[in-house]
């Protein structure tokens, strides 16, 4: 989603060297990894973390629980595997390349319908930690709290960049930037995948409705002196 020469680094899991007992990753274990992650993401979701056992995820897969095991250390792995890839396209929305000429007000219209698109294609991990927030560890905690300064840094500063150039209207900065991303944020209140709306019909609704959280203004607001 995001643009970053950090995002590498961050797409790995925090305080994690290597998965159960596998050493090396080819295309054949990142696809057995994958059907592992999907079939646990479906239980997670269904049933809750503390309802979910690897036994259920290897049954719901046909395989054995050493299977499971050769490819992650235990459950909370695995539950962390899947919530660490949507806080990294998330929390990445707002990065775009050094040399990307467009305006602040441009990039954080765009960075917000990325927000709200990578909050909806990574459903139902996306809603883990708010589901669940007991349930990670404290080095994965201070990682996502990590990465979502990051995020909000870049958007405060884009924002106030914007307010100087007249196209947004707010007063408090952070404020305002955590009230607009609290729209994707209490999706996991009430979205379905079969509701009225489909995901791209979603984001189209959602978007605008930040955009005016932000104060974004449709004619462009002088600044004082110009």
């Amino acid at each position: 989603m995001g643009i970053s020469n950090a995002t590498d680094r961050k797409s790995r899991l925090p305080g994690k060297t290597r998965r159960g007992r596998q050493k090396t990753d080819t295309a054949q274990t990142d696809e057995k990894r994958e059907s592992i992650l999907r079939a646990a993401e479906a239980l997670f979701a269904e049933q809750g973390y503390a309802n979910t056992t690897l036994e259920q995820v290897a049954q719901r897969l046909g395989v054995t629980k050493p299977f499971v095991y050769y490819y992650f250390h235990n459950k909370q792995e695995i539950f962390e595997t899947l919530s660490w890839t949507p806080a990294v396209a998330c929390f990445t929305c707002m990065d775009f390349a050094p040399d990307d000429p467009r305006p602040a007000h441009q990039k954080v219209c765009e960075g917000i319908g990325r927000l709200i698109r990578a909050t909806l294609a990574h459903y139902p991990s996306a809603f883990f930690p708010y589901r669940e927030p007991q349930v990670y560890r404290p080095e994965y905690l201070a990682a996502q709290k990590k990465l979502a300064s990051h995020f909000y840094d870049r958007l405060c500063a884009l924002l106030e960049e914007g307010r100087r150039s007249g196209h947004f209207e707010f007063e408090e900065t952070r404020i305002t930037a955590l009230a607009a991303c609290s729209l994707p944020g209490f999706l996991y209140n009430w979205y379905r995948p079969d509701g009225r709306l489909n995901a791209e019909e979603l984001v189209q609704t959602l978007t605008p409705l930040a955009w005016r959280v932000l104060g974004l203004r449709r004619v462009r607001k002088r600044p004082p002196g110009a």
